[in-house]
């Protein structure tokens, strides 16, 4: 029998003591309806007693109440989960990954935030030649388009260095600022200390570039030939897959790609973004997982890709299972922030509540997908890396564009 690619733990303790709570905490809301409708029924006699004023009391309690009792499924089974990355099959036997990232307004959204989630999503642990990233820039900026191809050239010194000294901070704004795990911590040796202080130099400047380049050039459409639009733009900004017999590192692919706008059609904004770059990415790549990330979300573990194949290709794993949702992590947020900025009750209780309920929803961003989940029903029959039939569709049409063998 197959060992197992990932576990699932239920919290019994935990789930035993929400439970106890549930009841005690129905028991007292049991007995102050009790208490409110006898005060409706058989009103006291006291001359401030207001029939209007407790009507609306009880009316308010049974709201909060349905929206108690509606929560407490979080709490019913809380699950968490553990993969082993380890005991994944050869790199040769990984499926391909397309990771979309999709940024609209440089203004808005600081681009050099936007490279480091780039250049972190290239750098995740995992095989370059099997890995794709896509930029969709609905913002068709010219900032972005320079600043795509500078971190291209900035990967070429960034992914040699994680490789070679197993960093696991990947994100290089995160990095050299000091957000670095214990294990980045722990390597002090002098040829390690030099290259470091080299690739810093080099990261410094690409800020350089990035924050002269946006604050020194308007904003404007990469290629905006008249008020009718924008006609698209795709370019593949690196491309090492034809360098098998060179000496050279292999890096992901990189493409940028700005669709097509034109004012009497909407847009569908991110949604909109993700179908483009689903029909751009079938065309490239046609990888059979994808990857999204929200252009302010980059990939603080690099096994991440590993991880969540460890779900999707576990042979004992639900067939229908069509994404793996990471939660998000913040960082500079303090700890007692009383709004919880770091949205702790949403992502270590319900969500481990929601897992125990058949699965968290998807959040956008921080998630694996199964390709064909998207075009018919994920389950799938024969091999484990099945056929994709891709379909690229233009306004009304549907055209089928090739079988992947």
């Amino acid at each position: 029998m197959a060992s197992l690619l990932h576990t699932a733990t239920i919290h019994q303790g935990r789930a035993a003591i929400n439970r106890a709570h549930m009841l005690f905490h129905s028991i007292f809301i049991i007995l102050l309806f009790y208490y409110r409708i006898s005060s409706l029924l058989h009103p006291p006699t006291e001359e401030n007693f207001s029939l209007t004023a407790t009507t609306l009391i009880l009316v308010s309690e049974l709201i909060l109440s349905f929206l108690w009792v509606l929560t407490q499924s979080f709490r019913w089974r809380p699950v968490t989960r553990s993969a082993f990355p380890e005991r994944l099959s050869g790199d040769q036997e990984l499926p391909a990954i397309d990771a979309f990232i999709c940024t609209a307004d440089p203004k808005k959204e600081p681009t050099l935030d936007v490279m480091n989630t780039v250049i972190s999503a290239m750098s995740l642990d995992y095989p370059p030649e099997k890995l794709a990233v896509y930029v969709s820039d609905d913002g068709g900026a010219w900032v972005t388009l320079m600043s795509v191809k500078e971190a291209a050239i900035f990967t070429r010194w960034w992914i040699p260095f994680c490789r070679k000294y197993g960093i696991k901070t990947r994100c290089p704004e995160a990095y050299f600022s000091g957000y670095v795990c214990v294990d980045d911590q722990t390597i002090r040796s002098d040829e390690f200390m030099a290259e470091a202080k080299h690739i810093k130099l080099k990261y410094e400047e690409f800020k350089t570039f990035v924050k002269s380049a946006s604050g020194c050039i308007a904003v404007e459409d990469v290629n905006t030939t008249t008020g009718q639009g924008r006609a698209p733009n795709v370019q593949i900004i690196l491309d090492t897959r034809g360098n098998e017999d060179n000496n050279e590192e292999k890096l992901p692919l990189l493409v940028y790609a700005s669709r097509e706008k034109r004012p009497l059609y909407p847009h569908r904004f991110k949604a909109g973004a993700l179908n483009t770059l689903l029909r751009v990415s079938g065309i490239i790549s046609n990888a059979p997982y994808l990857l999204v990330l929200d252009c302010d979300m980059y990939c603080n573990d690099p096994t991440s890709a590993r991880q969540a194949m460890c779900f999707l290709l576990d042979s004992q794993s639900d067939p229908s299972l069509a994404f793996v949702q990471y939660p998000q992590v913040f960082y500079n947020v303090s700890k007692n922030d009383i709004y919880d900025g770091q949205s702790r009750s949403a992502y270590k209780t319900k969500w481990q509540g929601m897992d125990g309920l058949r699965g968290p929803p998807l959040s956008g961003t921080g998630y694996y997908l199964k390709r064909i989940a998207l075009y018919q029903s994920p389950k799938q029959k024969g091999s484990k890396f099945p056929t994709l039939n891709i379909y690229v569709f233009f306004g009304n049409d549907q055209y089928s564009i090739w079988d992947r063998n």
